[in-house]
């Protein structure tokens, strides 16, 4: 295959299993065991032996696996200003299982300083050898979504507007930080467009007193402020998840309901979108994307198990997203990550891990 560049023909959505050294390392840390130095020090080792493997298996792009991070999204918010981590009542209600009781809340002014994850992307490019090195972070519009106004201080932002633009200026600094430490290639992780796309979560939306359609133009709007003077060698990515946790999920749903305002007015590189089952419906809605460079990284490989997709199967289904966006806009990747936290998948057996066991 020739080398493009980002994305790429065949890319890699970001998370990888915890290998058992950085489990235990971890366990250790907490223990008091071991300092934070001894654990990063695994952490390397770990982070350079996965590297190495997408390397093996062709990979053009490579991540550290997301090895670092507890969540997918929480450690990230702990290093913004203005934000704080607390317990919650109760976890995130995936298909049968929940998660830890985590929410997170703003009590100041936000901000992006000097985030521990630029040092994390600089050792991942100090190892990514002629593989374009990829760092993961989570969508501006999930720090408000989970909690909406209830968690934002009303003595910070009266105004949500307000909100807004700083949520706009955070991530809008959050990409040039990573850009100045050599990133070339950015993701968003955004749970909150799939769970627009579920019937279920629109409902609760409204319940809580928000309308799910003008939520969809905000969120949009803040991405597109985010991405303003964004450099022309700096491909950002978008990836649309309905959940992953232990080898389950939380939306179902189509995306027609957010097509329009997602496709045709979202102005990243590429979108990240989950298609390895019915939950995810038809490729119609692909029609708002326009023609031009603007990618379409389809998810036809799933992560939720470890049967091997049949390649001629995955070919079709190709073929059929070309009927409604140009082929030479398609790419394909798994569905989501392989573990969005340490956790992981639900057990060994069940494990899609086969396809990436190093």
């Amino acid at each position: 295959m020739p080398h493009q560049h980002a994305p790429y023909r065949a890319d890699i959505v970001g998370s990888f299993l915890r290998p058992l050294a950085i489990k235990q390392a971890r366990q250790q840390f907490a223990d008091g065991e071991i300092n934070a130095q001894q654990l990063r020090t695994v952490e390397d080792a770990e982070i350079r032996r996965v590297v190495q493997h997408q390397c093996d298996c062709g990979l053009h792009v490579v991540t550290d696996g997301e090895f670092r991070r507890a969540w997918w999204h929480f450690d990230f918010f702990d290093g913004l200003q203005g934000v704080e981590r607390y317990d919650a009542d109760k976890g995130i209600q995936f298909n049968g299982v929940q998660t830890r009781a985590h929410g997170i809340r703003v009590t100041g002014k936000l901000g992006f300083g000097e985030h521990p994850m630029l040092e994390d992307f600089r050792f991942l490019k100090s190892i990514s050898g002629d593989a374009t090195p990829k760092m993961t972070i989570p969508s501006p519009s999930v720090l408000h979504f989970r909690g909406g106004r209830k968690d934002i201080d009303a003595t910070v932002y009266p105004d949500l507007a307000d909100y807004f633009n700083d949520l706009a200026d955070t991530w809008r600094d959050a990409i040039r930080a990573f850009y100045d430490a050599g990133c070339r290639y950015l993701q968003l992780d955004d749970t909150v467009w799939a769970y627009l796309c579920s019937d279920e979560q629109r409902r609760q939306v409204r319940e809580r007193g928000d309308d799910p359609d003008q939520l969809a133009a905000i969120y949009a709007d803040v991405l597109n402020r985010a991405l303003e003077g964004k450099p022309d060698d700096l491909i950002i990515g978008l990836h649309v998840c309905r959940g992953n946790f232990r080898s389950t999920w939380i939306s179902e749903g189509g995306y027609e309901p957010v097509a329009e305002i997602l496709f045709g007015r979202v102005k990243v590189d590429a979108f990240f979108l989950e298609y390895d089952n019915d939950r995810s419906g038809d490729f119609a809605p692909l029609r708002f994307v326009p023609k031009g460079e603007q990618k379409v990284v389809l998810g036809l490989i799933t992560t939720k198990n470890g049967e091997l997709e049949n390649a001629q199967g995955v070919k079709a289904r190709l073929d059929e997203a070309a009927n409604f966006v140009a082929r030479d806009q398609i790419c394909l990747s798994p569905q989501c990550g392989f573990a969005s936290t340490e956790k992981g998948i639900a057990s060994p057996s069940s494990s899609s891990g086969r396809r990436f066991a190093w």
